[in-house]
């Protein structure tokens, strides 16, 4: 799964084509260790309709501050380079699917 960074957040995510799933995660952060699979399997079974990325939240504080995350892990899907959706917490990968279902 790809990282992005505070320095190409906006060329990887907000000039997409394709919406994009960003996590934002810490190394510290359990369920987000946890959400790896998942999340590694969602961009190889959706890659061409979905671009799965994750931004460190402790490496970037830019990009982190300026969505407002505060819990780990947040996933946010931007499509046409703007938020569309935002969800807290891990699930599991079929309830992912489920609520990415209407942004993709």
């Amino acid at each position: 799964m790809a990282e992005v960074t505070d320095a190409d957040f906006e060329a990887e995510v907000i000039g997409a084509e394709l919406p994009v799933l960003v996590e934002f995660t810490a190394d510290w952060c359990p369920p987000c260790r946890q959400m790896a699979p998942v999340l590694t399997a969602l961009a190889a079974e959706e890659g061409d309709r979905l671009k799965v990325v994750q931004l460190d939240v402790d490496t970037n504080p830019q990009t982190t501050l300026a969505y407002g995350v505060l819990s780990m892990p947040t996933f946010m899907v931007f499509r046409g380079g703007a938020p569309v959706k935002s969800m807290v917490g891990s699930r599991p990968k079929r309830r992912l699917l489920e609520e990415l279902s209407e942004v993709m």
